[in-house]
C-alpha cells in the first residue's frame, strides 16, 4: 500500500501456448498458469470463435427463472464428470462466490431441517477459499487477515496439516493421526450439534501446495459423516485436470464430498465462471420439508451463456487433446525434477502433485527471521524472471502450476531455469 500512487504493474501484451510476452516483447514461461487457471494454454482460436459465436447468438439472459442452451448443456456435462451422486450444479461468477454458495447451502439446509444453531464452519490454517466476506472468513492464510474484518463467530480453524512441519522423528502416519485428532477435538469442544460444515482443499494450493498426509481426507470425511457435518471439497484449483483428473476428490483422494466447488480451469481462465456442485443427499434434505420455499441464492451473471459456452469448448479441448492423460504422463518427470531441487542448501522442501509444485526456502534453520525468509522468496522470483520464467513468490516459497499443455521438453526448460536461479541465490546468501 505504500506505493499505491505509483500504480506500476508488470504488463503482459499477449500469450501463446505456455508463454506470455511482456511490453518489451520478451517471452516468459507462465509458471503459475495465470493464477492456477490457464489449463489449455494461451492463444486458442477456437475458444475465441466459440465465445464470439455465443455473443452473437445470445450474449446474456436473466438466470432468475430461465436458463440458456449453453448453461443447460454445461450443467449436464459437469454433473457427468463429477462424482456419481453430485448432480445439481449452481453456476456462479468465480471461486469465491462458489464457496459462498456452498456455505449458504449448508445454512439453508439446516434452517429447513429446524436446526438453526448448526452453522459453525470448520476450516484449516493455510487454506484459501476466496475474497468475498464469507469465503474470506473461512480462509486460513495469515497475510489475508491482517487488516480486514471477518465473521469469526462462524468459523473454527484446525492447525496446519503440512507434513513438512511435523516434529523430527514423527512418521507421516503418526502425523495423520494427530491431524485427524485435531478435527475430533474441535468437534468435541464446539459440539457436533453446532457444526454445519467442514471445508477443505484437497491440496492447499495458495498456502504453499500443502498435501495432507495419506488417508487424511478419507478419515476426516468419515468423521463428518458420523456427526452429520457437510464435507465441502474446494476444488477451485485442483479440478479440471491439474492432478490429471476432472476432479481430484474421488479419483485422487478416494472421497465423495457433499459439495464440490470449482472455477478457474472450468474455462481455462478465458472467462470468469464458477460452480457449486451439490450432492443428491443434500438436495433431498433441502427440499424434503413439509412446505416449499425459494432458495434465493444467485448472481446477475450466474450461468452466463457466454461463459458457459467457453467452458463447454474448454472441456471439449481437454477431452479431444487428451490433456488429462498428458498430465498423468508428464507428472512423474515434473515431480522428479522438482524433488531434485531439495539438494540445494537454501531449499528446505520441494513438494508437489500432478502439475503443482512448491519450493520452500530454508536459510540457517527454521528460526530464520521472517524478513530474511521474505527476501528469499522475492529473490528466487527475480532470478527466475530474469531467465524467462514467472513463478509466484509466497514469503519464503515459490509456487508454480504451468498450463497442462506443457511438453516434456518445456518441463526441462522450466526446471533448468529454476536450477540456475537457485544457484545464483545460493551464492548471494552464502556471501551475506
Amino acid at each position: 500500500m505504500g506505493s499505491w500512487k505509483e500504480g506500476e504493474r508488470y504488463a503482459f501484451t499477449r500469450g501463446e501456448g505456455i508463454y506470455v510476452y511482456d511490453g518489451a516483447g520478451r517471452r516468459l514461461i507462465d509458471g503459475p498458469a495465470g493464477m492456477w487457471a490457464v489449463q489449455i494454454g494461451y492463444g486458442r482460436t477456437e475458444m475465441a470463435d466459440a465465445i464470439a459465436a455465443q455473443v452473437m447468438e445470445l450474449p446474456y439472459a436473466s438466470p432468475w427463472s430461465s436458463t440458456t442452451a449453453p448453461a443447460a448443456a454445461l450443467s449436464e456435462k459437469v454433473a457427468a464428470l463429477a462424482p456419481a451422486n453430485l448432480n445439481t450444479v449452481m453456476f456462479t461468477t468465480g471461486g469465491s462466490t462458489a464457496v459462498d454458495t456452498a456455505l449458504r447451502t449448508m445454512q439453508f439446509m439446516n434452517n429447513r431441517l429446524g436446526r438453526p444453531e448448526k452453522k459453525i464452519i470448520i476450516a484449516r490454517e493455510k487454506g484459501y477459499h476466496g475474497s468475498t466476506y464469507l469465503a474470506a472468513s473461512v480462509t486460513g492464510k495469515e497475510r489475508d487477515k491482517s487488516c480486514f474484518d471477518f465473521e469469526d463467530r462462524l468459523v473454527r480453524f484446525l492447525p496446519d496439516v503440512n507434513p513438512y512441519i511435523r516434529p523430527e522423528g514423527m512418521s507421516e502416519a503418526a502425523w495423520c493421526d494427530a491431524k485427524v485428532a485435531d478435527l475430533e477435538r474441535v468437534i468435541a469442544d464446539v459440539g457436533p450439534e453446532y457444526i454445519g460444515a467442514f471445508i477443505a482443499e484437497p491440496v492447499l494450493c495458495s498456502g504453499g501446495v500443502i498435501i495432507p498426509p495419506e488417508g487424511y481426507h478419507r478419515r476426516t470425511l468419515e468423521l463428518c459423516r458420523k456427526h452429520d457435518i457437510l464435507y465441502i471439497s474446494d476444488e477451485v484449483v485442483t479440478a479440471f485436470g491439474r492432478l490429471g483428473h476432472w476432479f481430484a476428490s474421488e479419483e485422487v483422494f478416494g472421497i465423495e464430498p457433499d459439495i464440490i466447488t470449482c472455477a478457474k480451469g472450468i474455462t481455462s481462465g478465458y472467462l470468469p465462471l464458477g460452480a457449486c456442485i451439490i450432492s443428491d443427499r443434500v438436495m433431498e434434505r433441502m427440499t424434503g420439508a413439509d412446505h416449499d420455499v425459494l432458495f434465493p441464492n444467485g448472481y446477475t451473471y450466474s450461468a452466463h451463456p457466454v461463459c458457459c459456452a467457453a467452458a463447454l469448448k474448454n472441456i471439449e479441448i481437454i477431452e479431444r487433446d487428451g490433456l488429462l492423460e498428458h498430465v498423468r504422463a508428464t507428472a512423474p518427470q515434473f515431480q522428479e525434477r522438482l524433488t531434485a531441487l531439495e539438494a540445494s542448501p537454501i531449499i528446505g522442501d520441494a513438494r508437489g502433485m500432478g502439475l503443482l509444485g512448491c519450493l520452500e526456502g530454508l536459510i540457517d534453520g527454521r528460526k530464520t527471521p521472517l524478513d530474511v525468509q521474505r527476501t528469499l522468496g522475492a529473490r528466487l522470483d527475480e532470478a527466475c524472471e530474469a531467465r524467462g520464467l514467472i513463478v509466484r513468490p509466497l514469503i519464503n516459497m515459490c509456487v508454480f502450476s504451468p498450463p497442462l499443455t506443457i511438453s516434456p521438453g518445456q518441463v526441462d526448460q522450466m526446471f533448468d531455469i529454476l536450477t540456475d536461479a537457485i544457484s545464483e541465490v545460493e551464492e548471494e546468501f552464502a556471501e551475506t
